[in-house]
C-alpha cells in the first residue's frame, strides 16, 4: 500500500480510539521534529564536542549512572523532554509528549503509548552510545552531510513497528527530518521493498540506524510468525493468540506487532484477567476451588481456567469459568471437549501446538490457539538500511 505521508487510522488498535485524522495529506513527504521547552538548548548527538546523548530528563536511570544520580523526571511522563514539573504529569495528554505529534498521534491510534515508545527510543539510544557518540561515524561523516536513508526489506515478511524506528531516528536527529512511508505496518513486503525513507543529518541517521533496525526487525518478525499462523487458521473460526512470553519492556510493541501479524492478544498484564493454572491449583487445594476463590476476591474480573484432563472440565463450567485453557490435549481430545462445552464456555488449546498441526486443531471448533512462540521463538524479518549519496546544504 504505497503511501506518503501520515496514515491516519490502524486496524490493529485494542479497542479502536475515536480521535481526528491526522491533516497531513497522502503521498507527500512529511517533516518530523521532537518538541519541547528543552529543543533551544539541545546540542546534536553526534558532535565529537558532546560528551553525552541529548540531554532529556528520564526517569530511568542513565547507563552508567549511579543510583541517585538521576535527575527529576519531566512533566507529561517517563521520558518526555517537555520540561514540565513532575507534579503535573498526570495533567497532560498522553499525547503531549517530546514526539512530533503527528507521531504521537500514530502511535496512540495503534494502541501504543507515545510516552512508553518515547522511552524505549531513548533506553535503545542511550544503550548504543553509553555516554559518548558514535566514533565511526563522527570520524568519517561530515557534520552538514544531509541524505535520504531507505529502509528495506531483505526478506519477505509482514511489516511492523515503522512508527517505532521513526521515533528512535526523531531522538537522536537535532533537525527536522522528512519521513516518506511506502508502507503501512501489518502489510505483506518482498525483498528489496522500501518500506520507508528518511532524510536527515546523516550523522544521525546513522547513530540511530541500529537502534531503529532492532526494534523494527524484532517486532516484523513476530508479525511474520503470526501472520504464518493466522494463515494456517483461514476460513476455521479459531484465532490464534499470544501470552506474556514477551521480552521484558517491550510487550506493548510485541503484543501490538502479534495485531499486525492478524494475531488476537491475550492479558496484557496479571492484572487484567486470572488465568488459573496447576500451581494456582495446588495452591488452593483444586481447580473449582481454586477458581471461587478468584471469583470471591476479584468478582469483575474474567476467568480462564487451565485443565489437563476432560473430567475437569464440568466442574469448572459450573462454577461459571468464563473461557478453559485445554493443555495439552490432542485434536481428538480437544473435538470431544468441544461437544462437552456445547457452547458454554469459550475454549482455548495450549501445548503441543505447531504449524504443522494447527488447522488440525482449529477444525475441531476451538475459539483460540495459544502460541507462545509468536514471541519468544519468532526469528527477525531482516530489514537494513541503505544509504543514498549524500547532498551538501
Amino acid at each position: 500500500m504505497p503511501t506518503g505521508g501520515a496514515i491516519s487510522s490502524s486496524p490493529f488498535a485494542p479497542p479502536p480510539r475515536a480521535r481526528p485524522s491526522p491533516s497531513v495529506p497522502p503521498n507527500r513527504p512529511r517533516s518530523l521534529r521532537r518538541r519541547g521547552a528543552h529543543e533551544e538548548n539541545e546540542q546534536s548527538v553526534t558532535s565529537p564536542d558532546t560528551p553525552r546523548a541529548t540531554p532529556v530528563e528520564l526517569t530511568l536511570l542513565p547507563i552508567g549512572a549511579r543510583p541517585g544520580e538521576a535527575e527529576p523526571a519531566g512533566g507529561c511522563g517517563a521520558g518526555c523532554g517537555c520540561g514540565a514539573g513532575h507534579e503535573e504529569a498526570f495533567a497532560h495528554d498522553p499525547l503531549e509528549c517530546g514526539l512530533d505529534p503527528d507521531l504521537a498521534e500514530l502511535l496512540a491510534d495503534a494502541g501504543l503509548d507515545p510516552v512508553q515508545v518515547e522511552d524505549i527510543a531513548h533506553l535503545a539510544i542511550e544503550e548504543d552510545l553509553d555516554g559518548g557518540v558514535d566514533v565511526t561515524t563522527v570520524a568519517t561523516v561530515p557534520e552538514d552531510a544531509v541524505a535520504t536513508g531507505d529502509f528495506v526489506a531483505r526478506q519477505a515478511g509482514t511489516v511492523a513497528g515503522l512508527h517505532i524506528a521513526e521515533a528512535v531516528l526523531s531522538i537522536v536527529c537535532t533537525d527536522e527530518f522528512e519521513v516518506e512511508r511506502h508502507v503501512a505496518d501489518g502489510d505483506r513486503v518482498e525483498p528489496g521493498q522500501v518500506l520507508l525513507s528518511v532524510t536527515t543529518r546523516v550523522r544521525d541517521l546513522l547513530t540511530g540506524e541500529r537502534s531503529a533496525l532492532n526494534l523494527l526487525c524484532r517486532l516484523s518478525g513476530v508479525a511474520t510468525a503470526t501472520r504464518a499462523w493466522a494463515d494456517a487458521l483461514a476460513g476455521t473460526r479459531a484465532t490464534v493468540r499470544d501470552t506474556r512470553k514477551t521480552t521484558p519492556g517491550l510487550r506493548a510493541l510485541e503484543k501490538y506487532a502479534v495485531r499486525c501479524g492478524g494475531g488476537v492478544n491475550h492479558r496484557v498484564s496479571l492484572s487484567d484477567a486470572a488465568l488459573i493454572k496447576d500451581n494456582h491449583v495446588v495452591a488452593a487445594g483444586g481447580v473449582a476451588e481454586a477458581f471461587r476463590r478468584v471469583r470471591e476476591e476479584f468478582p469483575g474480573v474474567p476467568v480462564e481456567v487451565e485443565v489437563d484432563r476432560i473430567d475437569q472440565i464440568e466442574p469448572v463450567i459450573a462454577e461459571g469459568a468464563d473461557l478453559i485453557l485445554l493443555d495439552n490435549f490432542t485434536p481428538d481430545l480437544t473435538r470431544a471437549a468441544v461437544a462437552l462445552v456445547a457452547g458454554r464456555a469459550a475454549l482455548e488449546s495450549s501445548g503441543g501446538l505447531t504449524l504443522d498441526n494447527a488447522r488440525a486443531y482449529a477444525e475441531t471448533g476451538v475459539d483460540h490457539l495459544a502460541v507462545g512462540a509468536l514471541t519468544h521463538s519468532a526469528p527477525i524479518l531482516d530489514i537494513g538500511l541503505d544509504l543514498r549519496p549524500e547532498r551538501r546544504d
